[in-house]
């Protein structure tokens, strides 16, 4: 049986609620009660879990379970580095920040920052997630570090600001500046694309699945070709439960070379 948390007051009785340390790897070898004696961050200031939440189950089996409006709920899975974690409806900012290994799964929307610098895990979200998805902390070097994000709805900005590493896939519209200013990894971008993507990427691949985004003029057109791994990437996105991909058929793609102020080592494809 996992352990299942339940808002014991609205939302609105409590500006924010932080979630840090309630994750299975955490909780695992704790009963109920000790669980609902645990502190977070209440508005600021430290509480009892089980002021404001019920307690119920165990995390033995490695799980837990969040029913009810987490929407002002932030930093839901941040810091975990494995077992399961699923929210049933929406969940606030942060959440799924730094994780390091397990799965977080969200059955509403996100809030901003969801898998900021994540180092390993994944991450899936089946509403929309706001700014800087998968992107790095403010005055941080590098962003998304390892693990797989994927977010069947919208994002905002800078999703995939300063990734090193890992996989994020979109699978509906993104806003400005996507990809800004990647180091490495896969941005996979199934719809509408805002402006300026990839402005200032050093490595890494942006490839847009149906839209032909307005590359930064710091970018050089390359050539029209069939990528091997392109197919192979859409069938692993696929097996994921990645809709957008199994949508796309094989074909040719045109790449685009930048930001050739920072090196142009970067990638951008999208249909030719």
């Amino acid at each position: 049986m996992p352990l299942v948390l339940v808002p014991r007051r609205a939302p609105a009785d409590a500006l924010t609620i932080e979630l840090d340390g309630i994750v299975p790897d955490r909780v695992a070898p704790l009963a109920a009660r000790d669980v609902a004696r645990l502190t977070i961050t209440v508005d600021g200031r430290p509480r009892a879990l089980g002021e404001f939440f019920d307690v119920t189950g165990d995390a033995g089996d490695g799980s837990i379970e969040c029913r009810g409006d987490f929407s002002r709920v932030h930093r839901v899975g941040a810091g975990m580095a494995s077992g399961r974690l699923v929210v049933d409806g929406s969940v606030g900012r942060h959440a799924g920040e730094r994780m390091a290994g397990g799965r977080l799964v969200v059955g509403g929307d996100a809030g901003d920052w969801l898998a900021a610098e994540m180092t390993g895990g994944s991450v899936r979200v089946a509403g929309s997630a706001g700014d800087n998805a998968a992107a790095a902390l403010p005055g941080s070097e590098a962003g998304l570090r390892g693990g797989v994000v994927i977010v069947a709805g919208d994002v905002g900005h800078l999703a995939g600001c300063r990734m090193r590493r890992g996989l994020v896939a979109i699978g509906g519209s993104c806003g400005a500046a996507a990809g800004f200013e990647m180091r490495a990894g896969l941005l996979v971008l199934a719809g509408g694309i805002g402006p300026q993507p990839g402005l200032g990427m050093r490595r890494g691949t942006l490839l847009a699945l149906t839209q032909s985004p307005i590359p930064p003029a710091t970018f050089a057109r390359g050539t029209s070709w069939a990528p091997p791994l392109v197919p192979l990437l859409l069938r692993r996105l696929g097996r994921a439960g990645f809709a957008p991909a199994t949508a796309v058929a094989d074909g040719t793609w045109r790449q685009w070379h930048g930001d050739l102020l920072t090196g142009g080592r970067g990638e951008m494809f999208h249909p030719a």
